[in-house]
Order: structure tokens, then sequence, then C-alpha cells
């Protein structure tokens, strides 16, 4: 039996989930959350589909929350084998999982609070920061390009995605019924025209491939062109205040290094960046630890100006970490840019400046990365009038912006390009995209490579 069933990530781009069944081995790749506005309510409605003490091991291709934020029901519900990951995706995660824990005790906090009010049961936690420390203790790193056998028969190699910090494209080798049969799975793929990350490695042959699709219906704007309208509303944005929703791995350090470099240009008098995230503050740091995975020639700016890390290299760079400083951004209404969590403003610092500064026409927000259904930063991309924050009804009077060759996932043509250099003729499973970037997609690799496509359907069983 080689077989996969995918129980989420499927017509969707939260919650990756595929369970991999190898001969009598269940090996579960990635265990996301599904992220949305109410943090509690959708923890206490997502059960995990399959049995935590029936899998063997957990494959994770990086620490993005929609990858790995349901590790701790995982573990909660009576898994106890290894989860097998890099090392920078584990120094990763012990941040992003305690974040995410604490946010929701917070929401749940919130919600029985109501409850109490209404003299109804509160809810228990589904899960608790023991949980998070039990998944960092069941982590086992794995190096990049180093082939180990994780079962009887079965091996696996991690390849780096080039995606964030530590992101892997997973290759599962088994040996099922006196054949051997090979799996590749993409986790998400990089941008390769994006900075600080290296190209996606090279990858060996397949007999099945399960490839992302985020942007299976779109190629991004010109990086460079990208680089310069950023510029060009930092201009025009003078004598106001910037606010840049960013997720707090990934595409936060890369805005810092643009950053940087605009200000070695001589292109941010005037400005000052704040990064008012703890957790950002933080991830950053933790880049700064890894500089051996960046790519050569961003690195080699860094030494340029001796500026060995990415807060070193913006100096106008001010750190808020404390609640207090944030706030007292509030009693600044020029030249502060902004960048602050979360990336999807489902919730962090970000909803709270929308509160004081979203309904100001001197309000400048940029989106630099995709934004979900359901999310509030969908909302304002999609131009929607009126917002509530906190029960209360706001104006969107600020100016919305959109910087789509930010984003640290492939685009439709850099999928095309990677999945055309897997030698050999692999069966083709679209996974984490929404149906028509997959419907586009599915449609141009049969016409132009030649190869089977399948979108599977939520919790659908595929043989292998």
């Amino acid at each position: 039996m080689f077989q996969v069933t995918c129980y989420g990530a499927a017509g969707e781009v939260t919650g990756s989930r595929h369970l991999l069944e190898i001969g009598e081995h269940r090996l579960l790749l990635d265990c996301g959350m599904h992220q949305g506005r109410d943090l509690a309510k959708h923890l206490r409605r997502d059960t995990l589909p399959f049995k935590a003490r029936q899998l063997d091991a957990v494959i994770l291709s990086h620490a993005h929350l929609d990858h790995s934020g349901a590790l701790p029901r995982l573990l909660r519900k009576g898994y106890r084998g290894p989860i097998y990951c890099t090392g920078a995706t584990l120094n990763l995660l012990a941040v992003m999982l305690r974040d995410a824990c604490d946010l929701y005790l917070r929401d749940l906090e919130r919600d029985n609070l109501v409850r109490r009010r209404k003299a109804q049961k509160p809810q228990a936690p589904v899960y608790t920061m023991e949980d998070v420390l039990a998944v960092l203790e069941a982590c086992v790193v794995l190096p990049y390009a180093q082939p180990a056998e994780i079962k009887p028969g079965v091996t696996l190699t991690l390849l780096d995605a080039g995606h964030i910090l530590g992101a892997a494209v997973v290759h599962v080798k088994a040996s099922v019924e006196g054949e051997t049969k090979t799996l590749l799975f993409s986790g998400d793929i990089g941008n390769s025209d994006s900075p600080l990350m290296r190209d996606p490695a090279p990858v060996p042959a397949a007999d099945v491939v399960m490839m992302e699709s985020t942007y299976g219906d779109r190629n991004h704007r010109n990086y460079q062109q990208t680089i310069e309208e950023f510029e060009q509303l930092l201009r025009a944005a003078k004598g106001g205040v910037v606010l840049i929703p960013a997720f707090a791995v990934g595409r936060t350090q890369e805005i810092l290094f643009q950053l940087g470099l605009m200000y070695h240009q001589g292109k941010l008098e005037g400005w000052h960046v704040v990064l008012d995230s703890p957790m950002a503050i933080e991830v950053t740091q933790i880049y700064d630890q890894w500089l051996e995975l960046f790519d050569p020639e961003d690195l080699a700016w860094l030494n340029a100006k001796e500026s060995p890390t990415l807060e070193a290299f913006l100096p106008c760079l001010h750190l808020t970490p404390r609640p207090e400083d944030s706030s007292g951004l509030n009693r600044i209404d020029k030249g502060l840019i902004i960048i602050a969590g979360s990336g999807m403003c489902n919730g962090g610092r970000i909803v709270h400046h929308f509160k004081h500064r979203i309904w100001k026409e001197k309000t400048q927000i940029l989106f630099s990365g995709f934004q979900a259904r359901g999310t509030l930063g969908r909302m304002l991309v999609e131009g929607e009038p009126f917002i509530k924050l906190f029960g209360q009804r706001y104006a969107v009077r600020a100016q919305i912006h959109t910087l789509g060759g930010f984003s640290a996932h492939a685009d439709q043509a850099q999928l095309m390009r990677w999945l055309a250099a897997v030698p050999g003729q692999p069966k083709v499973l679209l996974v984490h995209g929404e149906a028509e970037a997959q419907r586009v997609l599915k449609a141009k690799i049969e016409r132009e490579l030649g190869l089977g496509v399948t979108v599977p359907e939520q919790a659908q069983t595929l043989a292998l």
C-alpha cells in the first residue's frame, strides 16, 4: 500500500496535513492549523481526523503555522513519535508555537468570560504550553541533503525549499512490496527573485510530486519593479504613517533588508522604521544565527556595510518589544514606517494600529503577502469600505496597496520551472491552493509538460 490522504490544504491554502501510508507505516506530512480571525473557535472545531497514536512519524516542511500549528494538539491527543525537521525550523518553532499558544489562551480566556456572563460552562483548552514544549522535545533535526532511514525501508531527505529559513522540500523513498517508490512533497516553494533565501535546491526523480499551487494562476510582478513601487509609495507617503502587516517569519526580514538597502542609498531620509512585533524581533535574531543559509550575494551586502545582522544593517530601526512602547506610537503622526504582525491581520499589534489609523486618509497600508479567504487582510485588499474591530465599526479611509512581488511563494512560472526540472514523468498532486489557481495550473501542466495531474479533495485518499 502506497497512498496519501489530504486532510488539509486541499482546495485551500491553510491547514497543511497529508497522511502518507507506506505499507504498515503511517507518516504525516505537516500538521498545520486552519487560520482565521477567531482562533479559539477554529481550534475547538478542528478535530484531527486521524488517530494520533497510530502515526509513526511526522515530517515537517517548515515552521509557518499553516504547516506546523496543530502539532501541539497532535501530542495532546497522544502522539509520541519523532517530528523530523531542519535545525532552523526547530529554532523558529520554539518562537511561533509559543506565540500561537499565548494568543489562543488569551482568546479562550476572553470567550470564557463571555460564557460565564451568560451562565454557560467555560471551555477547557484544547492544548497548553506543556504540549508546545512536548513538540520541541519530539523534534529530530536533519540537515539538508543528508538521507536518513526513519523506518525500515523508508528514507527521508530534506532539501532547501528557498521559502523561509529552514524550509524544506521533502523526499521520501520507500520499498513497497518489493518495489521502490518515491514521493516529493514541495512544502512551500520559494520565490527565487526574493532576497536572503537561496534558490530552491535541485530535486531528484520522483514517482509522485505533491506540489503547492498558491500562485498557480498568476505571476508576481517583476521584483525590481516592486522595489521601485515601494520606494515611490514611501516618497508619496512622506508626512504620514505607513503600516505594513507582515509575517514575522520571512517577510519581515525581507522588508528589513530592502529598507536597509534604501537607507544606504539615501532613500530613507526623514523616516523611522519600527519593528513592532515581539515575535518578529525574536525571529530576526534567529535569522542572524543562520547566516550560512542566506543567499551569498545578499550576505555580501551585509558584510560590505560591516553589518553582520539585519538589525545593524538598518540604523534607523527601532524595536518595540513592550506593549507600552507600541501604544506610544499612536502619538506620532508622520515619518513612521511600522512593521507589525499579523501578516493577514487576524490579530496582533497591527489590528490595534488599524483602530487608531485606518480611518485617517494620511495612513498608507502596504500588504506584502498572500491574504487567505476569511481574513481581515483579504477584506481590506478586496476593498471593504468598513471593518469591525473590537466590537466597533470603522471606516476604511487609509490608502491600501499590494506589493505582489514580495511573495515568499513561487509564482506560476517558477512552479512550472521547478516541476519541469523533476526528472522522469511523475504523477502530480496539486495541494495548498485555492480552486481557481489549481484549475489554471493543472491545465498548464497537462498542456505544456504532458504530466497527469490530480487535484485532491478534502479527506480524499489517493492510491499512488
